[in-house]
């Protein structure tokens, strides 16, 4: 049998064992939904203005991946998208521009994380070190926090966290943040784990 062979093989067999394994679950009432080929095509499983809307790329246009992007709760074309090794940008026009917001300002390149506070959108927190593990990466240096909007920035510690994988701010208290940092990608080290801060990032406690 030629790799072709086995190559058209797999792509009947996967789909196949997929559709049995979902009609399995369904079938011993575990109350999970089967997947439905039909659910875009079918005149009533969607809603006609679901149905509409299609992906567009909106940039910036540069290299890399992806692993952060946060709307501002408030203004809702103002989006913040941080690069693996590309530092903070921002957009005010739903993605027809963009500003770069870490160049020259902070030590800010990798990002894993970021956050705008729900009670205060001009605070912004940044957690950095690509969050997504591979066998390449590049790591972080802690945490930093904006008070404007991403003018300026300030370091808060964290330095040895390496990979920021979440940053959650409390939506009543933009000075109460939690954040899960993976720690070094490739071997143990201390500062890993959970973490909070009551005080806006001037102080730390390891919580789990």
């Amino acid at each position: 049998m030629n790799r072709a062979t086995i190559r058209t093989l797999a792509v009947i067999a996967l789909p196949t064992a997929l559709l049995a394994q979902a009609r399995g679950r369904a079938a011993a009432g575990d109350g999970t939904v089967p997947y439905r080929a039909d659910t875009y095509t079918a005149a009533t499983a969607t809603s006609s203005s679901f149905k509409a809307l299609r992906w567009r790329n909106v940039g910036p246009l540069r290299g890399g991946r992806v692993d952060a992007v946060v709307g501002d709760p408030m203004r809702p074309f103002v989006f913040y998208m941080g690069a693996v090794n590309g530092g903070v940008w921002k957009t005010t026009n739903g993605g027809q521009s963009w500003n770069n917001l870490t160049d020259g300002k902070s030590d800010i390149s990798s990002v894993g994380a970021i956050t705008v506070a729900p009670s205060d959108p001009n605070v912004i927190y940044v957690g950095t070190g690509e969050s997504q593990l591979r066998e390449d990466l590049t790591f972080g240096t802690g945490m930093y926090r904006s008070t404007d909007g991403g003018e300026s920035w300030q370091h808060l510690g964290l330095t040895d966290t390496h990979q920021i994988t979440d940053v959650v701010v409390d939506p009543r208290d933009a000075d109460r943040v939690y954040v899960a940092a993976i720690g070094h990608a490739f071997g143990p080290n201390a500062e890993r784990g959970v973490f909070r801060t009551l005080d806006g990032g001037k102080t730390w406690k390891k919580i789990l």
